[in-house]
């Protein structure tokens, strides 16, 4: 059982990682939001905000001037959160 949680943890933070990481990606690149690829975007950005605004909220008060590093924040965080929550499901299990 806590094998199947470590690894469902570790699965939804690697899906998350990759969508923040295509949402910036895609940000350099998606000119049209009405093309297919605007609106893989904007859905990336509908699920990833809930993550991302906290951070950016965070990172507006060091003043980082026209640079946005929000994502990488949030991949950070969630990087060090899972990290967490599996050492701790490992302790509590083995």
């Amino acid at each position: 059982m806590a094998y199947v949680l470590i690894r469902a943890i570790s699965l939804f933070a690697e899906v998350l990682e990759l969508m923040l990481l295509a949402r910036a990606l895609l940000s350099w690149f998606v000119r049209d939001q009405y093309s297919t690829l605007g609106k893989i975007y904007i859905a990336i950005i509908r699920f990833t905000e809930p993550i991302v605004a906290p951070c950016r909220r965070a990172l507006s008060k060091l003043n980082t001037g026209m640079f946005d590093f929000s994502v990488l924040l949030a991949m950070l965080l969630i990087s060090a959160v899972s990290n967490i929550l599996i050492r701790i499901i490992y302790m509590i299990a083995f």
